[in-house]
């Protein structure tokens, strides 16, 4: 690659001198992306980290409406690890850290005595990635995990890329990965969004209106490790196949929002058929108008509102109280290596991991107050 698409008068205001720094012995840097209609992506390749996705409101006016940060060191010491990142070998929770495949059992880093989440400390949050290209609307980044990277069996080699629709505000992430020995694979992006725009503070997402097509979720412990059961949403604050605030139901005494703090739940998605590409959820925000839908070929979406932010100091000055974002982490399910009735993340020599999601934005002009 000869040039990186940068722009100085970028409408994220990051600054490509605070993001070039050797990390891991490798090349960091920051990548602007845009469209014709004026969105724009901001991100580097230290874990990939989306770090701006610059969007406009009914009036046409932009905000950042991703929780980030404004130099690659705060990105690397950020409180908040995943924020924006790749996330991997194995995005959410495998119980105990440990799991078994071909009769060999496999112990993982563990993040506490309950789990390894999102891969483990040193997962893919924490690599630099290689660029392979980039240019004003796509980049396509390497890593490749060596055997017994955080635990995991298998050299893997992954191959994702970041691309900004032509045609529509659209921010979309493709994945590839091989592998030359059984392992377990579970890819996602962990962007924190907040449709209202970033601020000081950044103002809760407890009026976000979001619906997700699912009529099923897996009810997690006091651990927020899966139970393994698959319950019907039906019934329970736990339903969103109608739109619903974020905020009218997280409060109640409910089990498991008692168990997540509020919502920390991979719901179990609507497919007509496996790996389709198809609506997981949907997200207005009322006063700016500004909307998001979620598509997919994984067969879950983890819901997180933002329960345990603290409140730090990102990009600009901005700060991320709780509730003040909501992810939507397409994937498969968490613990799945353990829970053989899940669907299947085993991935196997000859065969090829492939995912899709894109994160698609537009704005509503009538009043979406509920």
């Amino acid at each position: 690659m000869t040039s990186v698409p940068y722009h100085e008068d970028n409408k994220s205001g990051l600054k490509r001198e605070d993001f070039i720094s050797s990390v891991q012995g490798r090349k960091t840097d920051l990548y602007i992306l845009k469209n014709p209609l004026g969105m724009e992506v901001a991100v580097t390749n230290y874990g990939c980290a989306v770090l701006s996705i610059m969007v406009p409101d009914k009036n046409g006016d932009y905000a950042n409406v991703v929780q980030s940060h404004d130099s690659i060191e705060h990105v690397i010491n950020s409180p908040e690890p995943f924020l924006g990142t790749t996330i991997g070998r194995y995005g959410n929770r495998i119980a105990k850290g440990k799991f078994i495949l071909s009769g060999i059992e496999h112990q993982l880093t563990p993040t506490n005595r309950a789990c390894t989440l999102h891969g483990g400390p040193a997962g893919f949050h924490a690599k630099v990635w290689d660029v392979l290209s980039a240019d004003e609307s796509t980049i396509h980044f390497r890593y490749v995990s060596e055997d017994g990277e955080e635990g995991f069996p298998g050299r893997l080699t992954i191959l994702m890329s970041y691309h900004v629709n032509e045609d529509y505000n659209a921010f979309e992430i493709s994945y590839c990965a091989t592998t030359d020995k059984e392992t377990a694979l579970n890819l996602t992006n962990h962007g924190f969004f907040n449709l209202a725009g970033v601020g000081n503070p950044t103002p809760s997402i407890l009026d976000h209106i979001v619906t997700i097509n699912a009529d099923h979720y897996l009810p997690i412990d006091e651990d927020s490790i899966p139970t393994g059961e698959i319950l019907k949403v039906e019934g329970t604050p736990m339903d969103f196949r109608t739109p619903h605030t974020v905020g009218e139901r997280i409060n109640e005494p409910f089990w498991q929002l008692k168990n997540g703090t509020g919502y920390d739940h991979c719901y179990v998605l609507n497919k007509k058929e496996v790996g389709e590409l198809s609506i997981a959820a949907t997200c207005i925000e009322p006063v700016s108008g500004r909307a998001m839908t979620v598509e997919t070929t994984e067969p879950g979406v983890q819901l997180y509102t933002g329960n345990w932010l603290n409140g730090f100091t990102g990009a600009h000055g901005a700060t991320f109280p709780a509730r003040s974002a909501i992810c939507f982490e397409a994937q498969h399910f968490p613990d799945s290596p353990n829970r053989p009735y899940f669907p299947s993340t085993i991935l196997k020599p000859g065969e090829e991991y492939r995912q899709l999601t894109v994160y698609g934005f537009s704005v509503v002009q009538e009043d979406t107050q509920q």
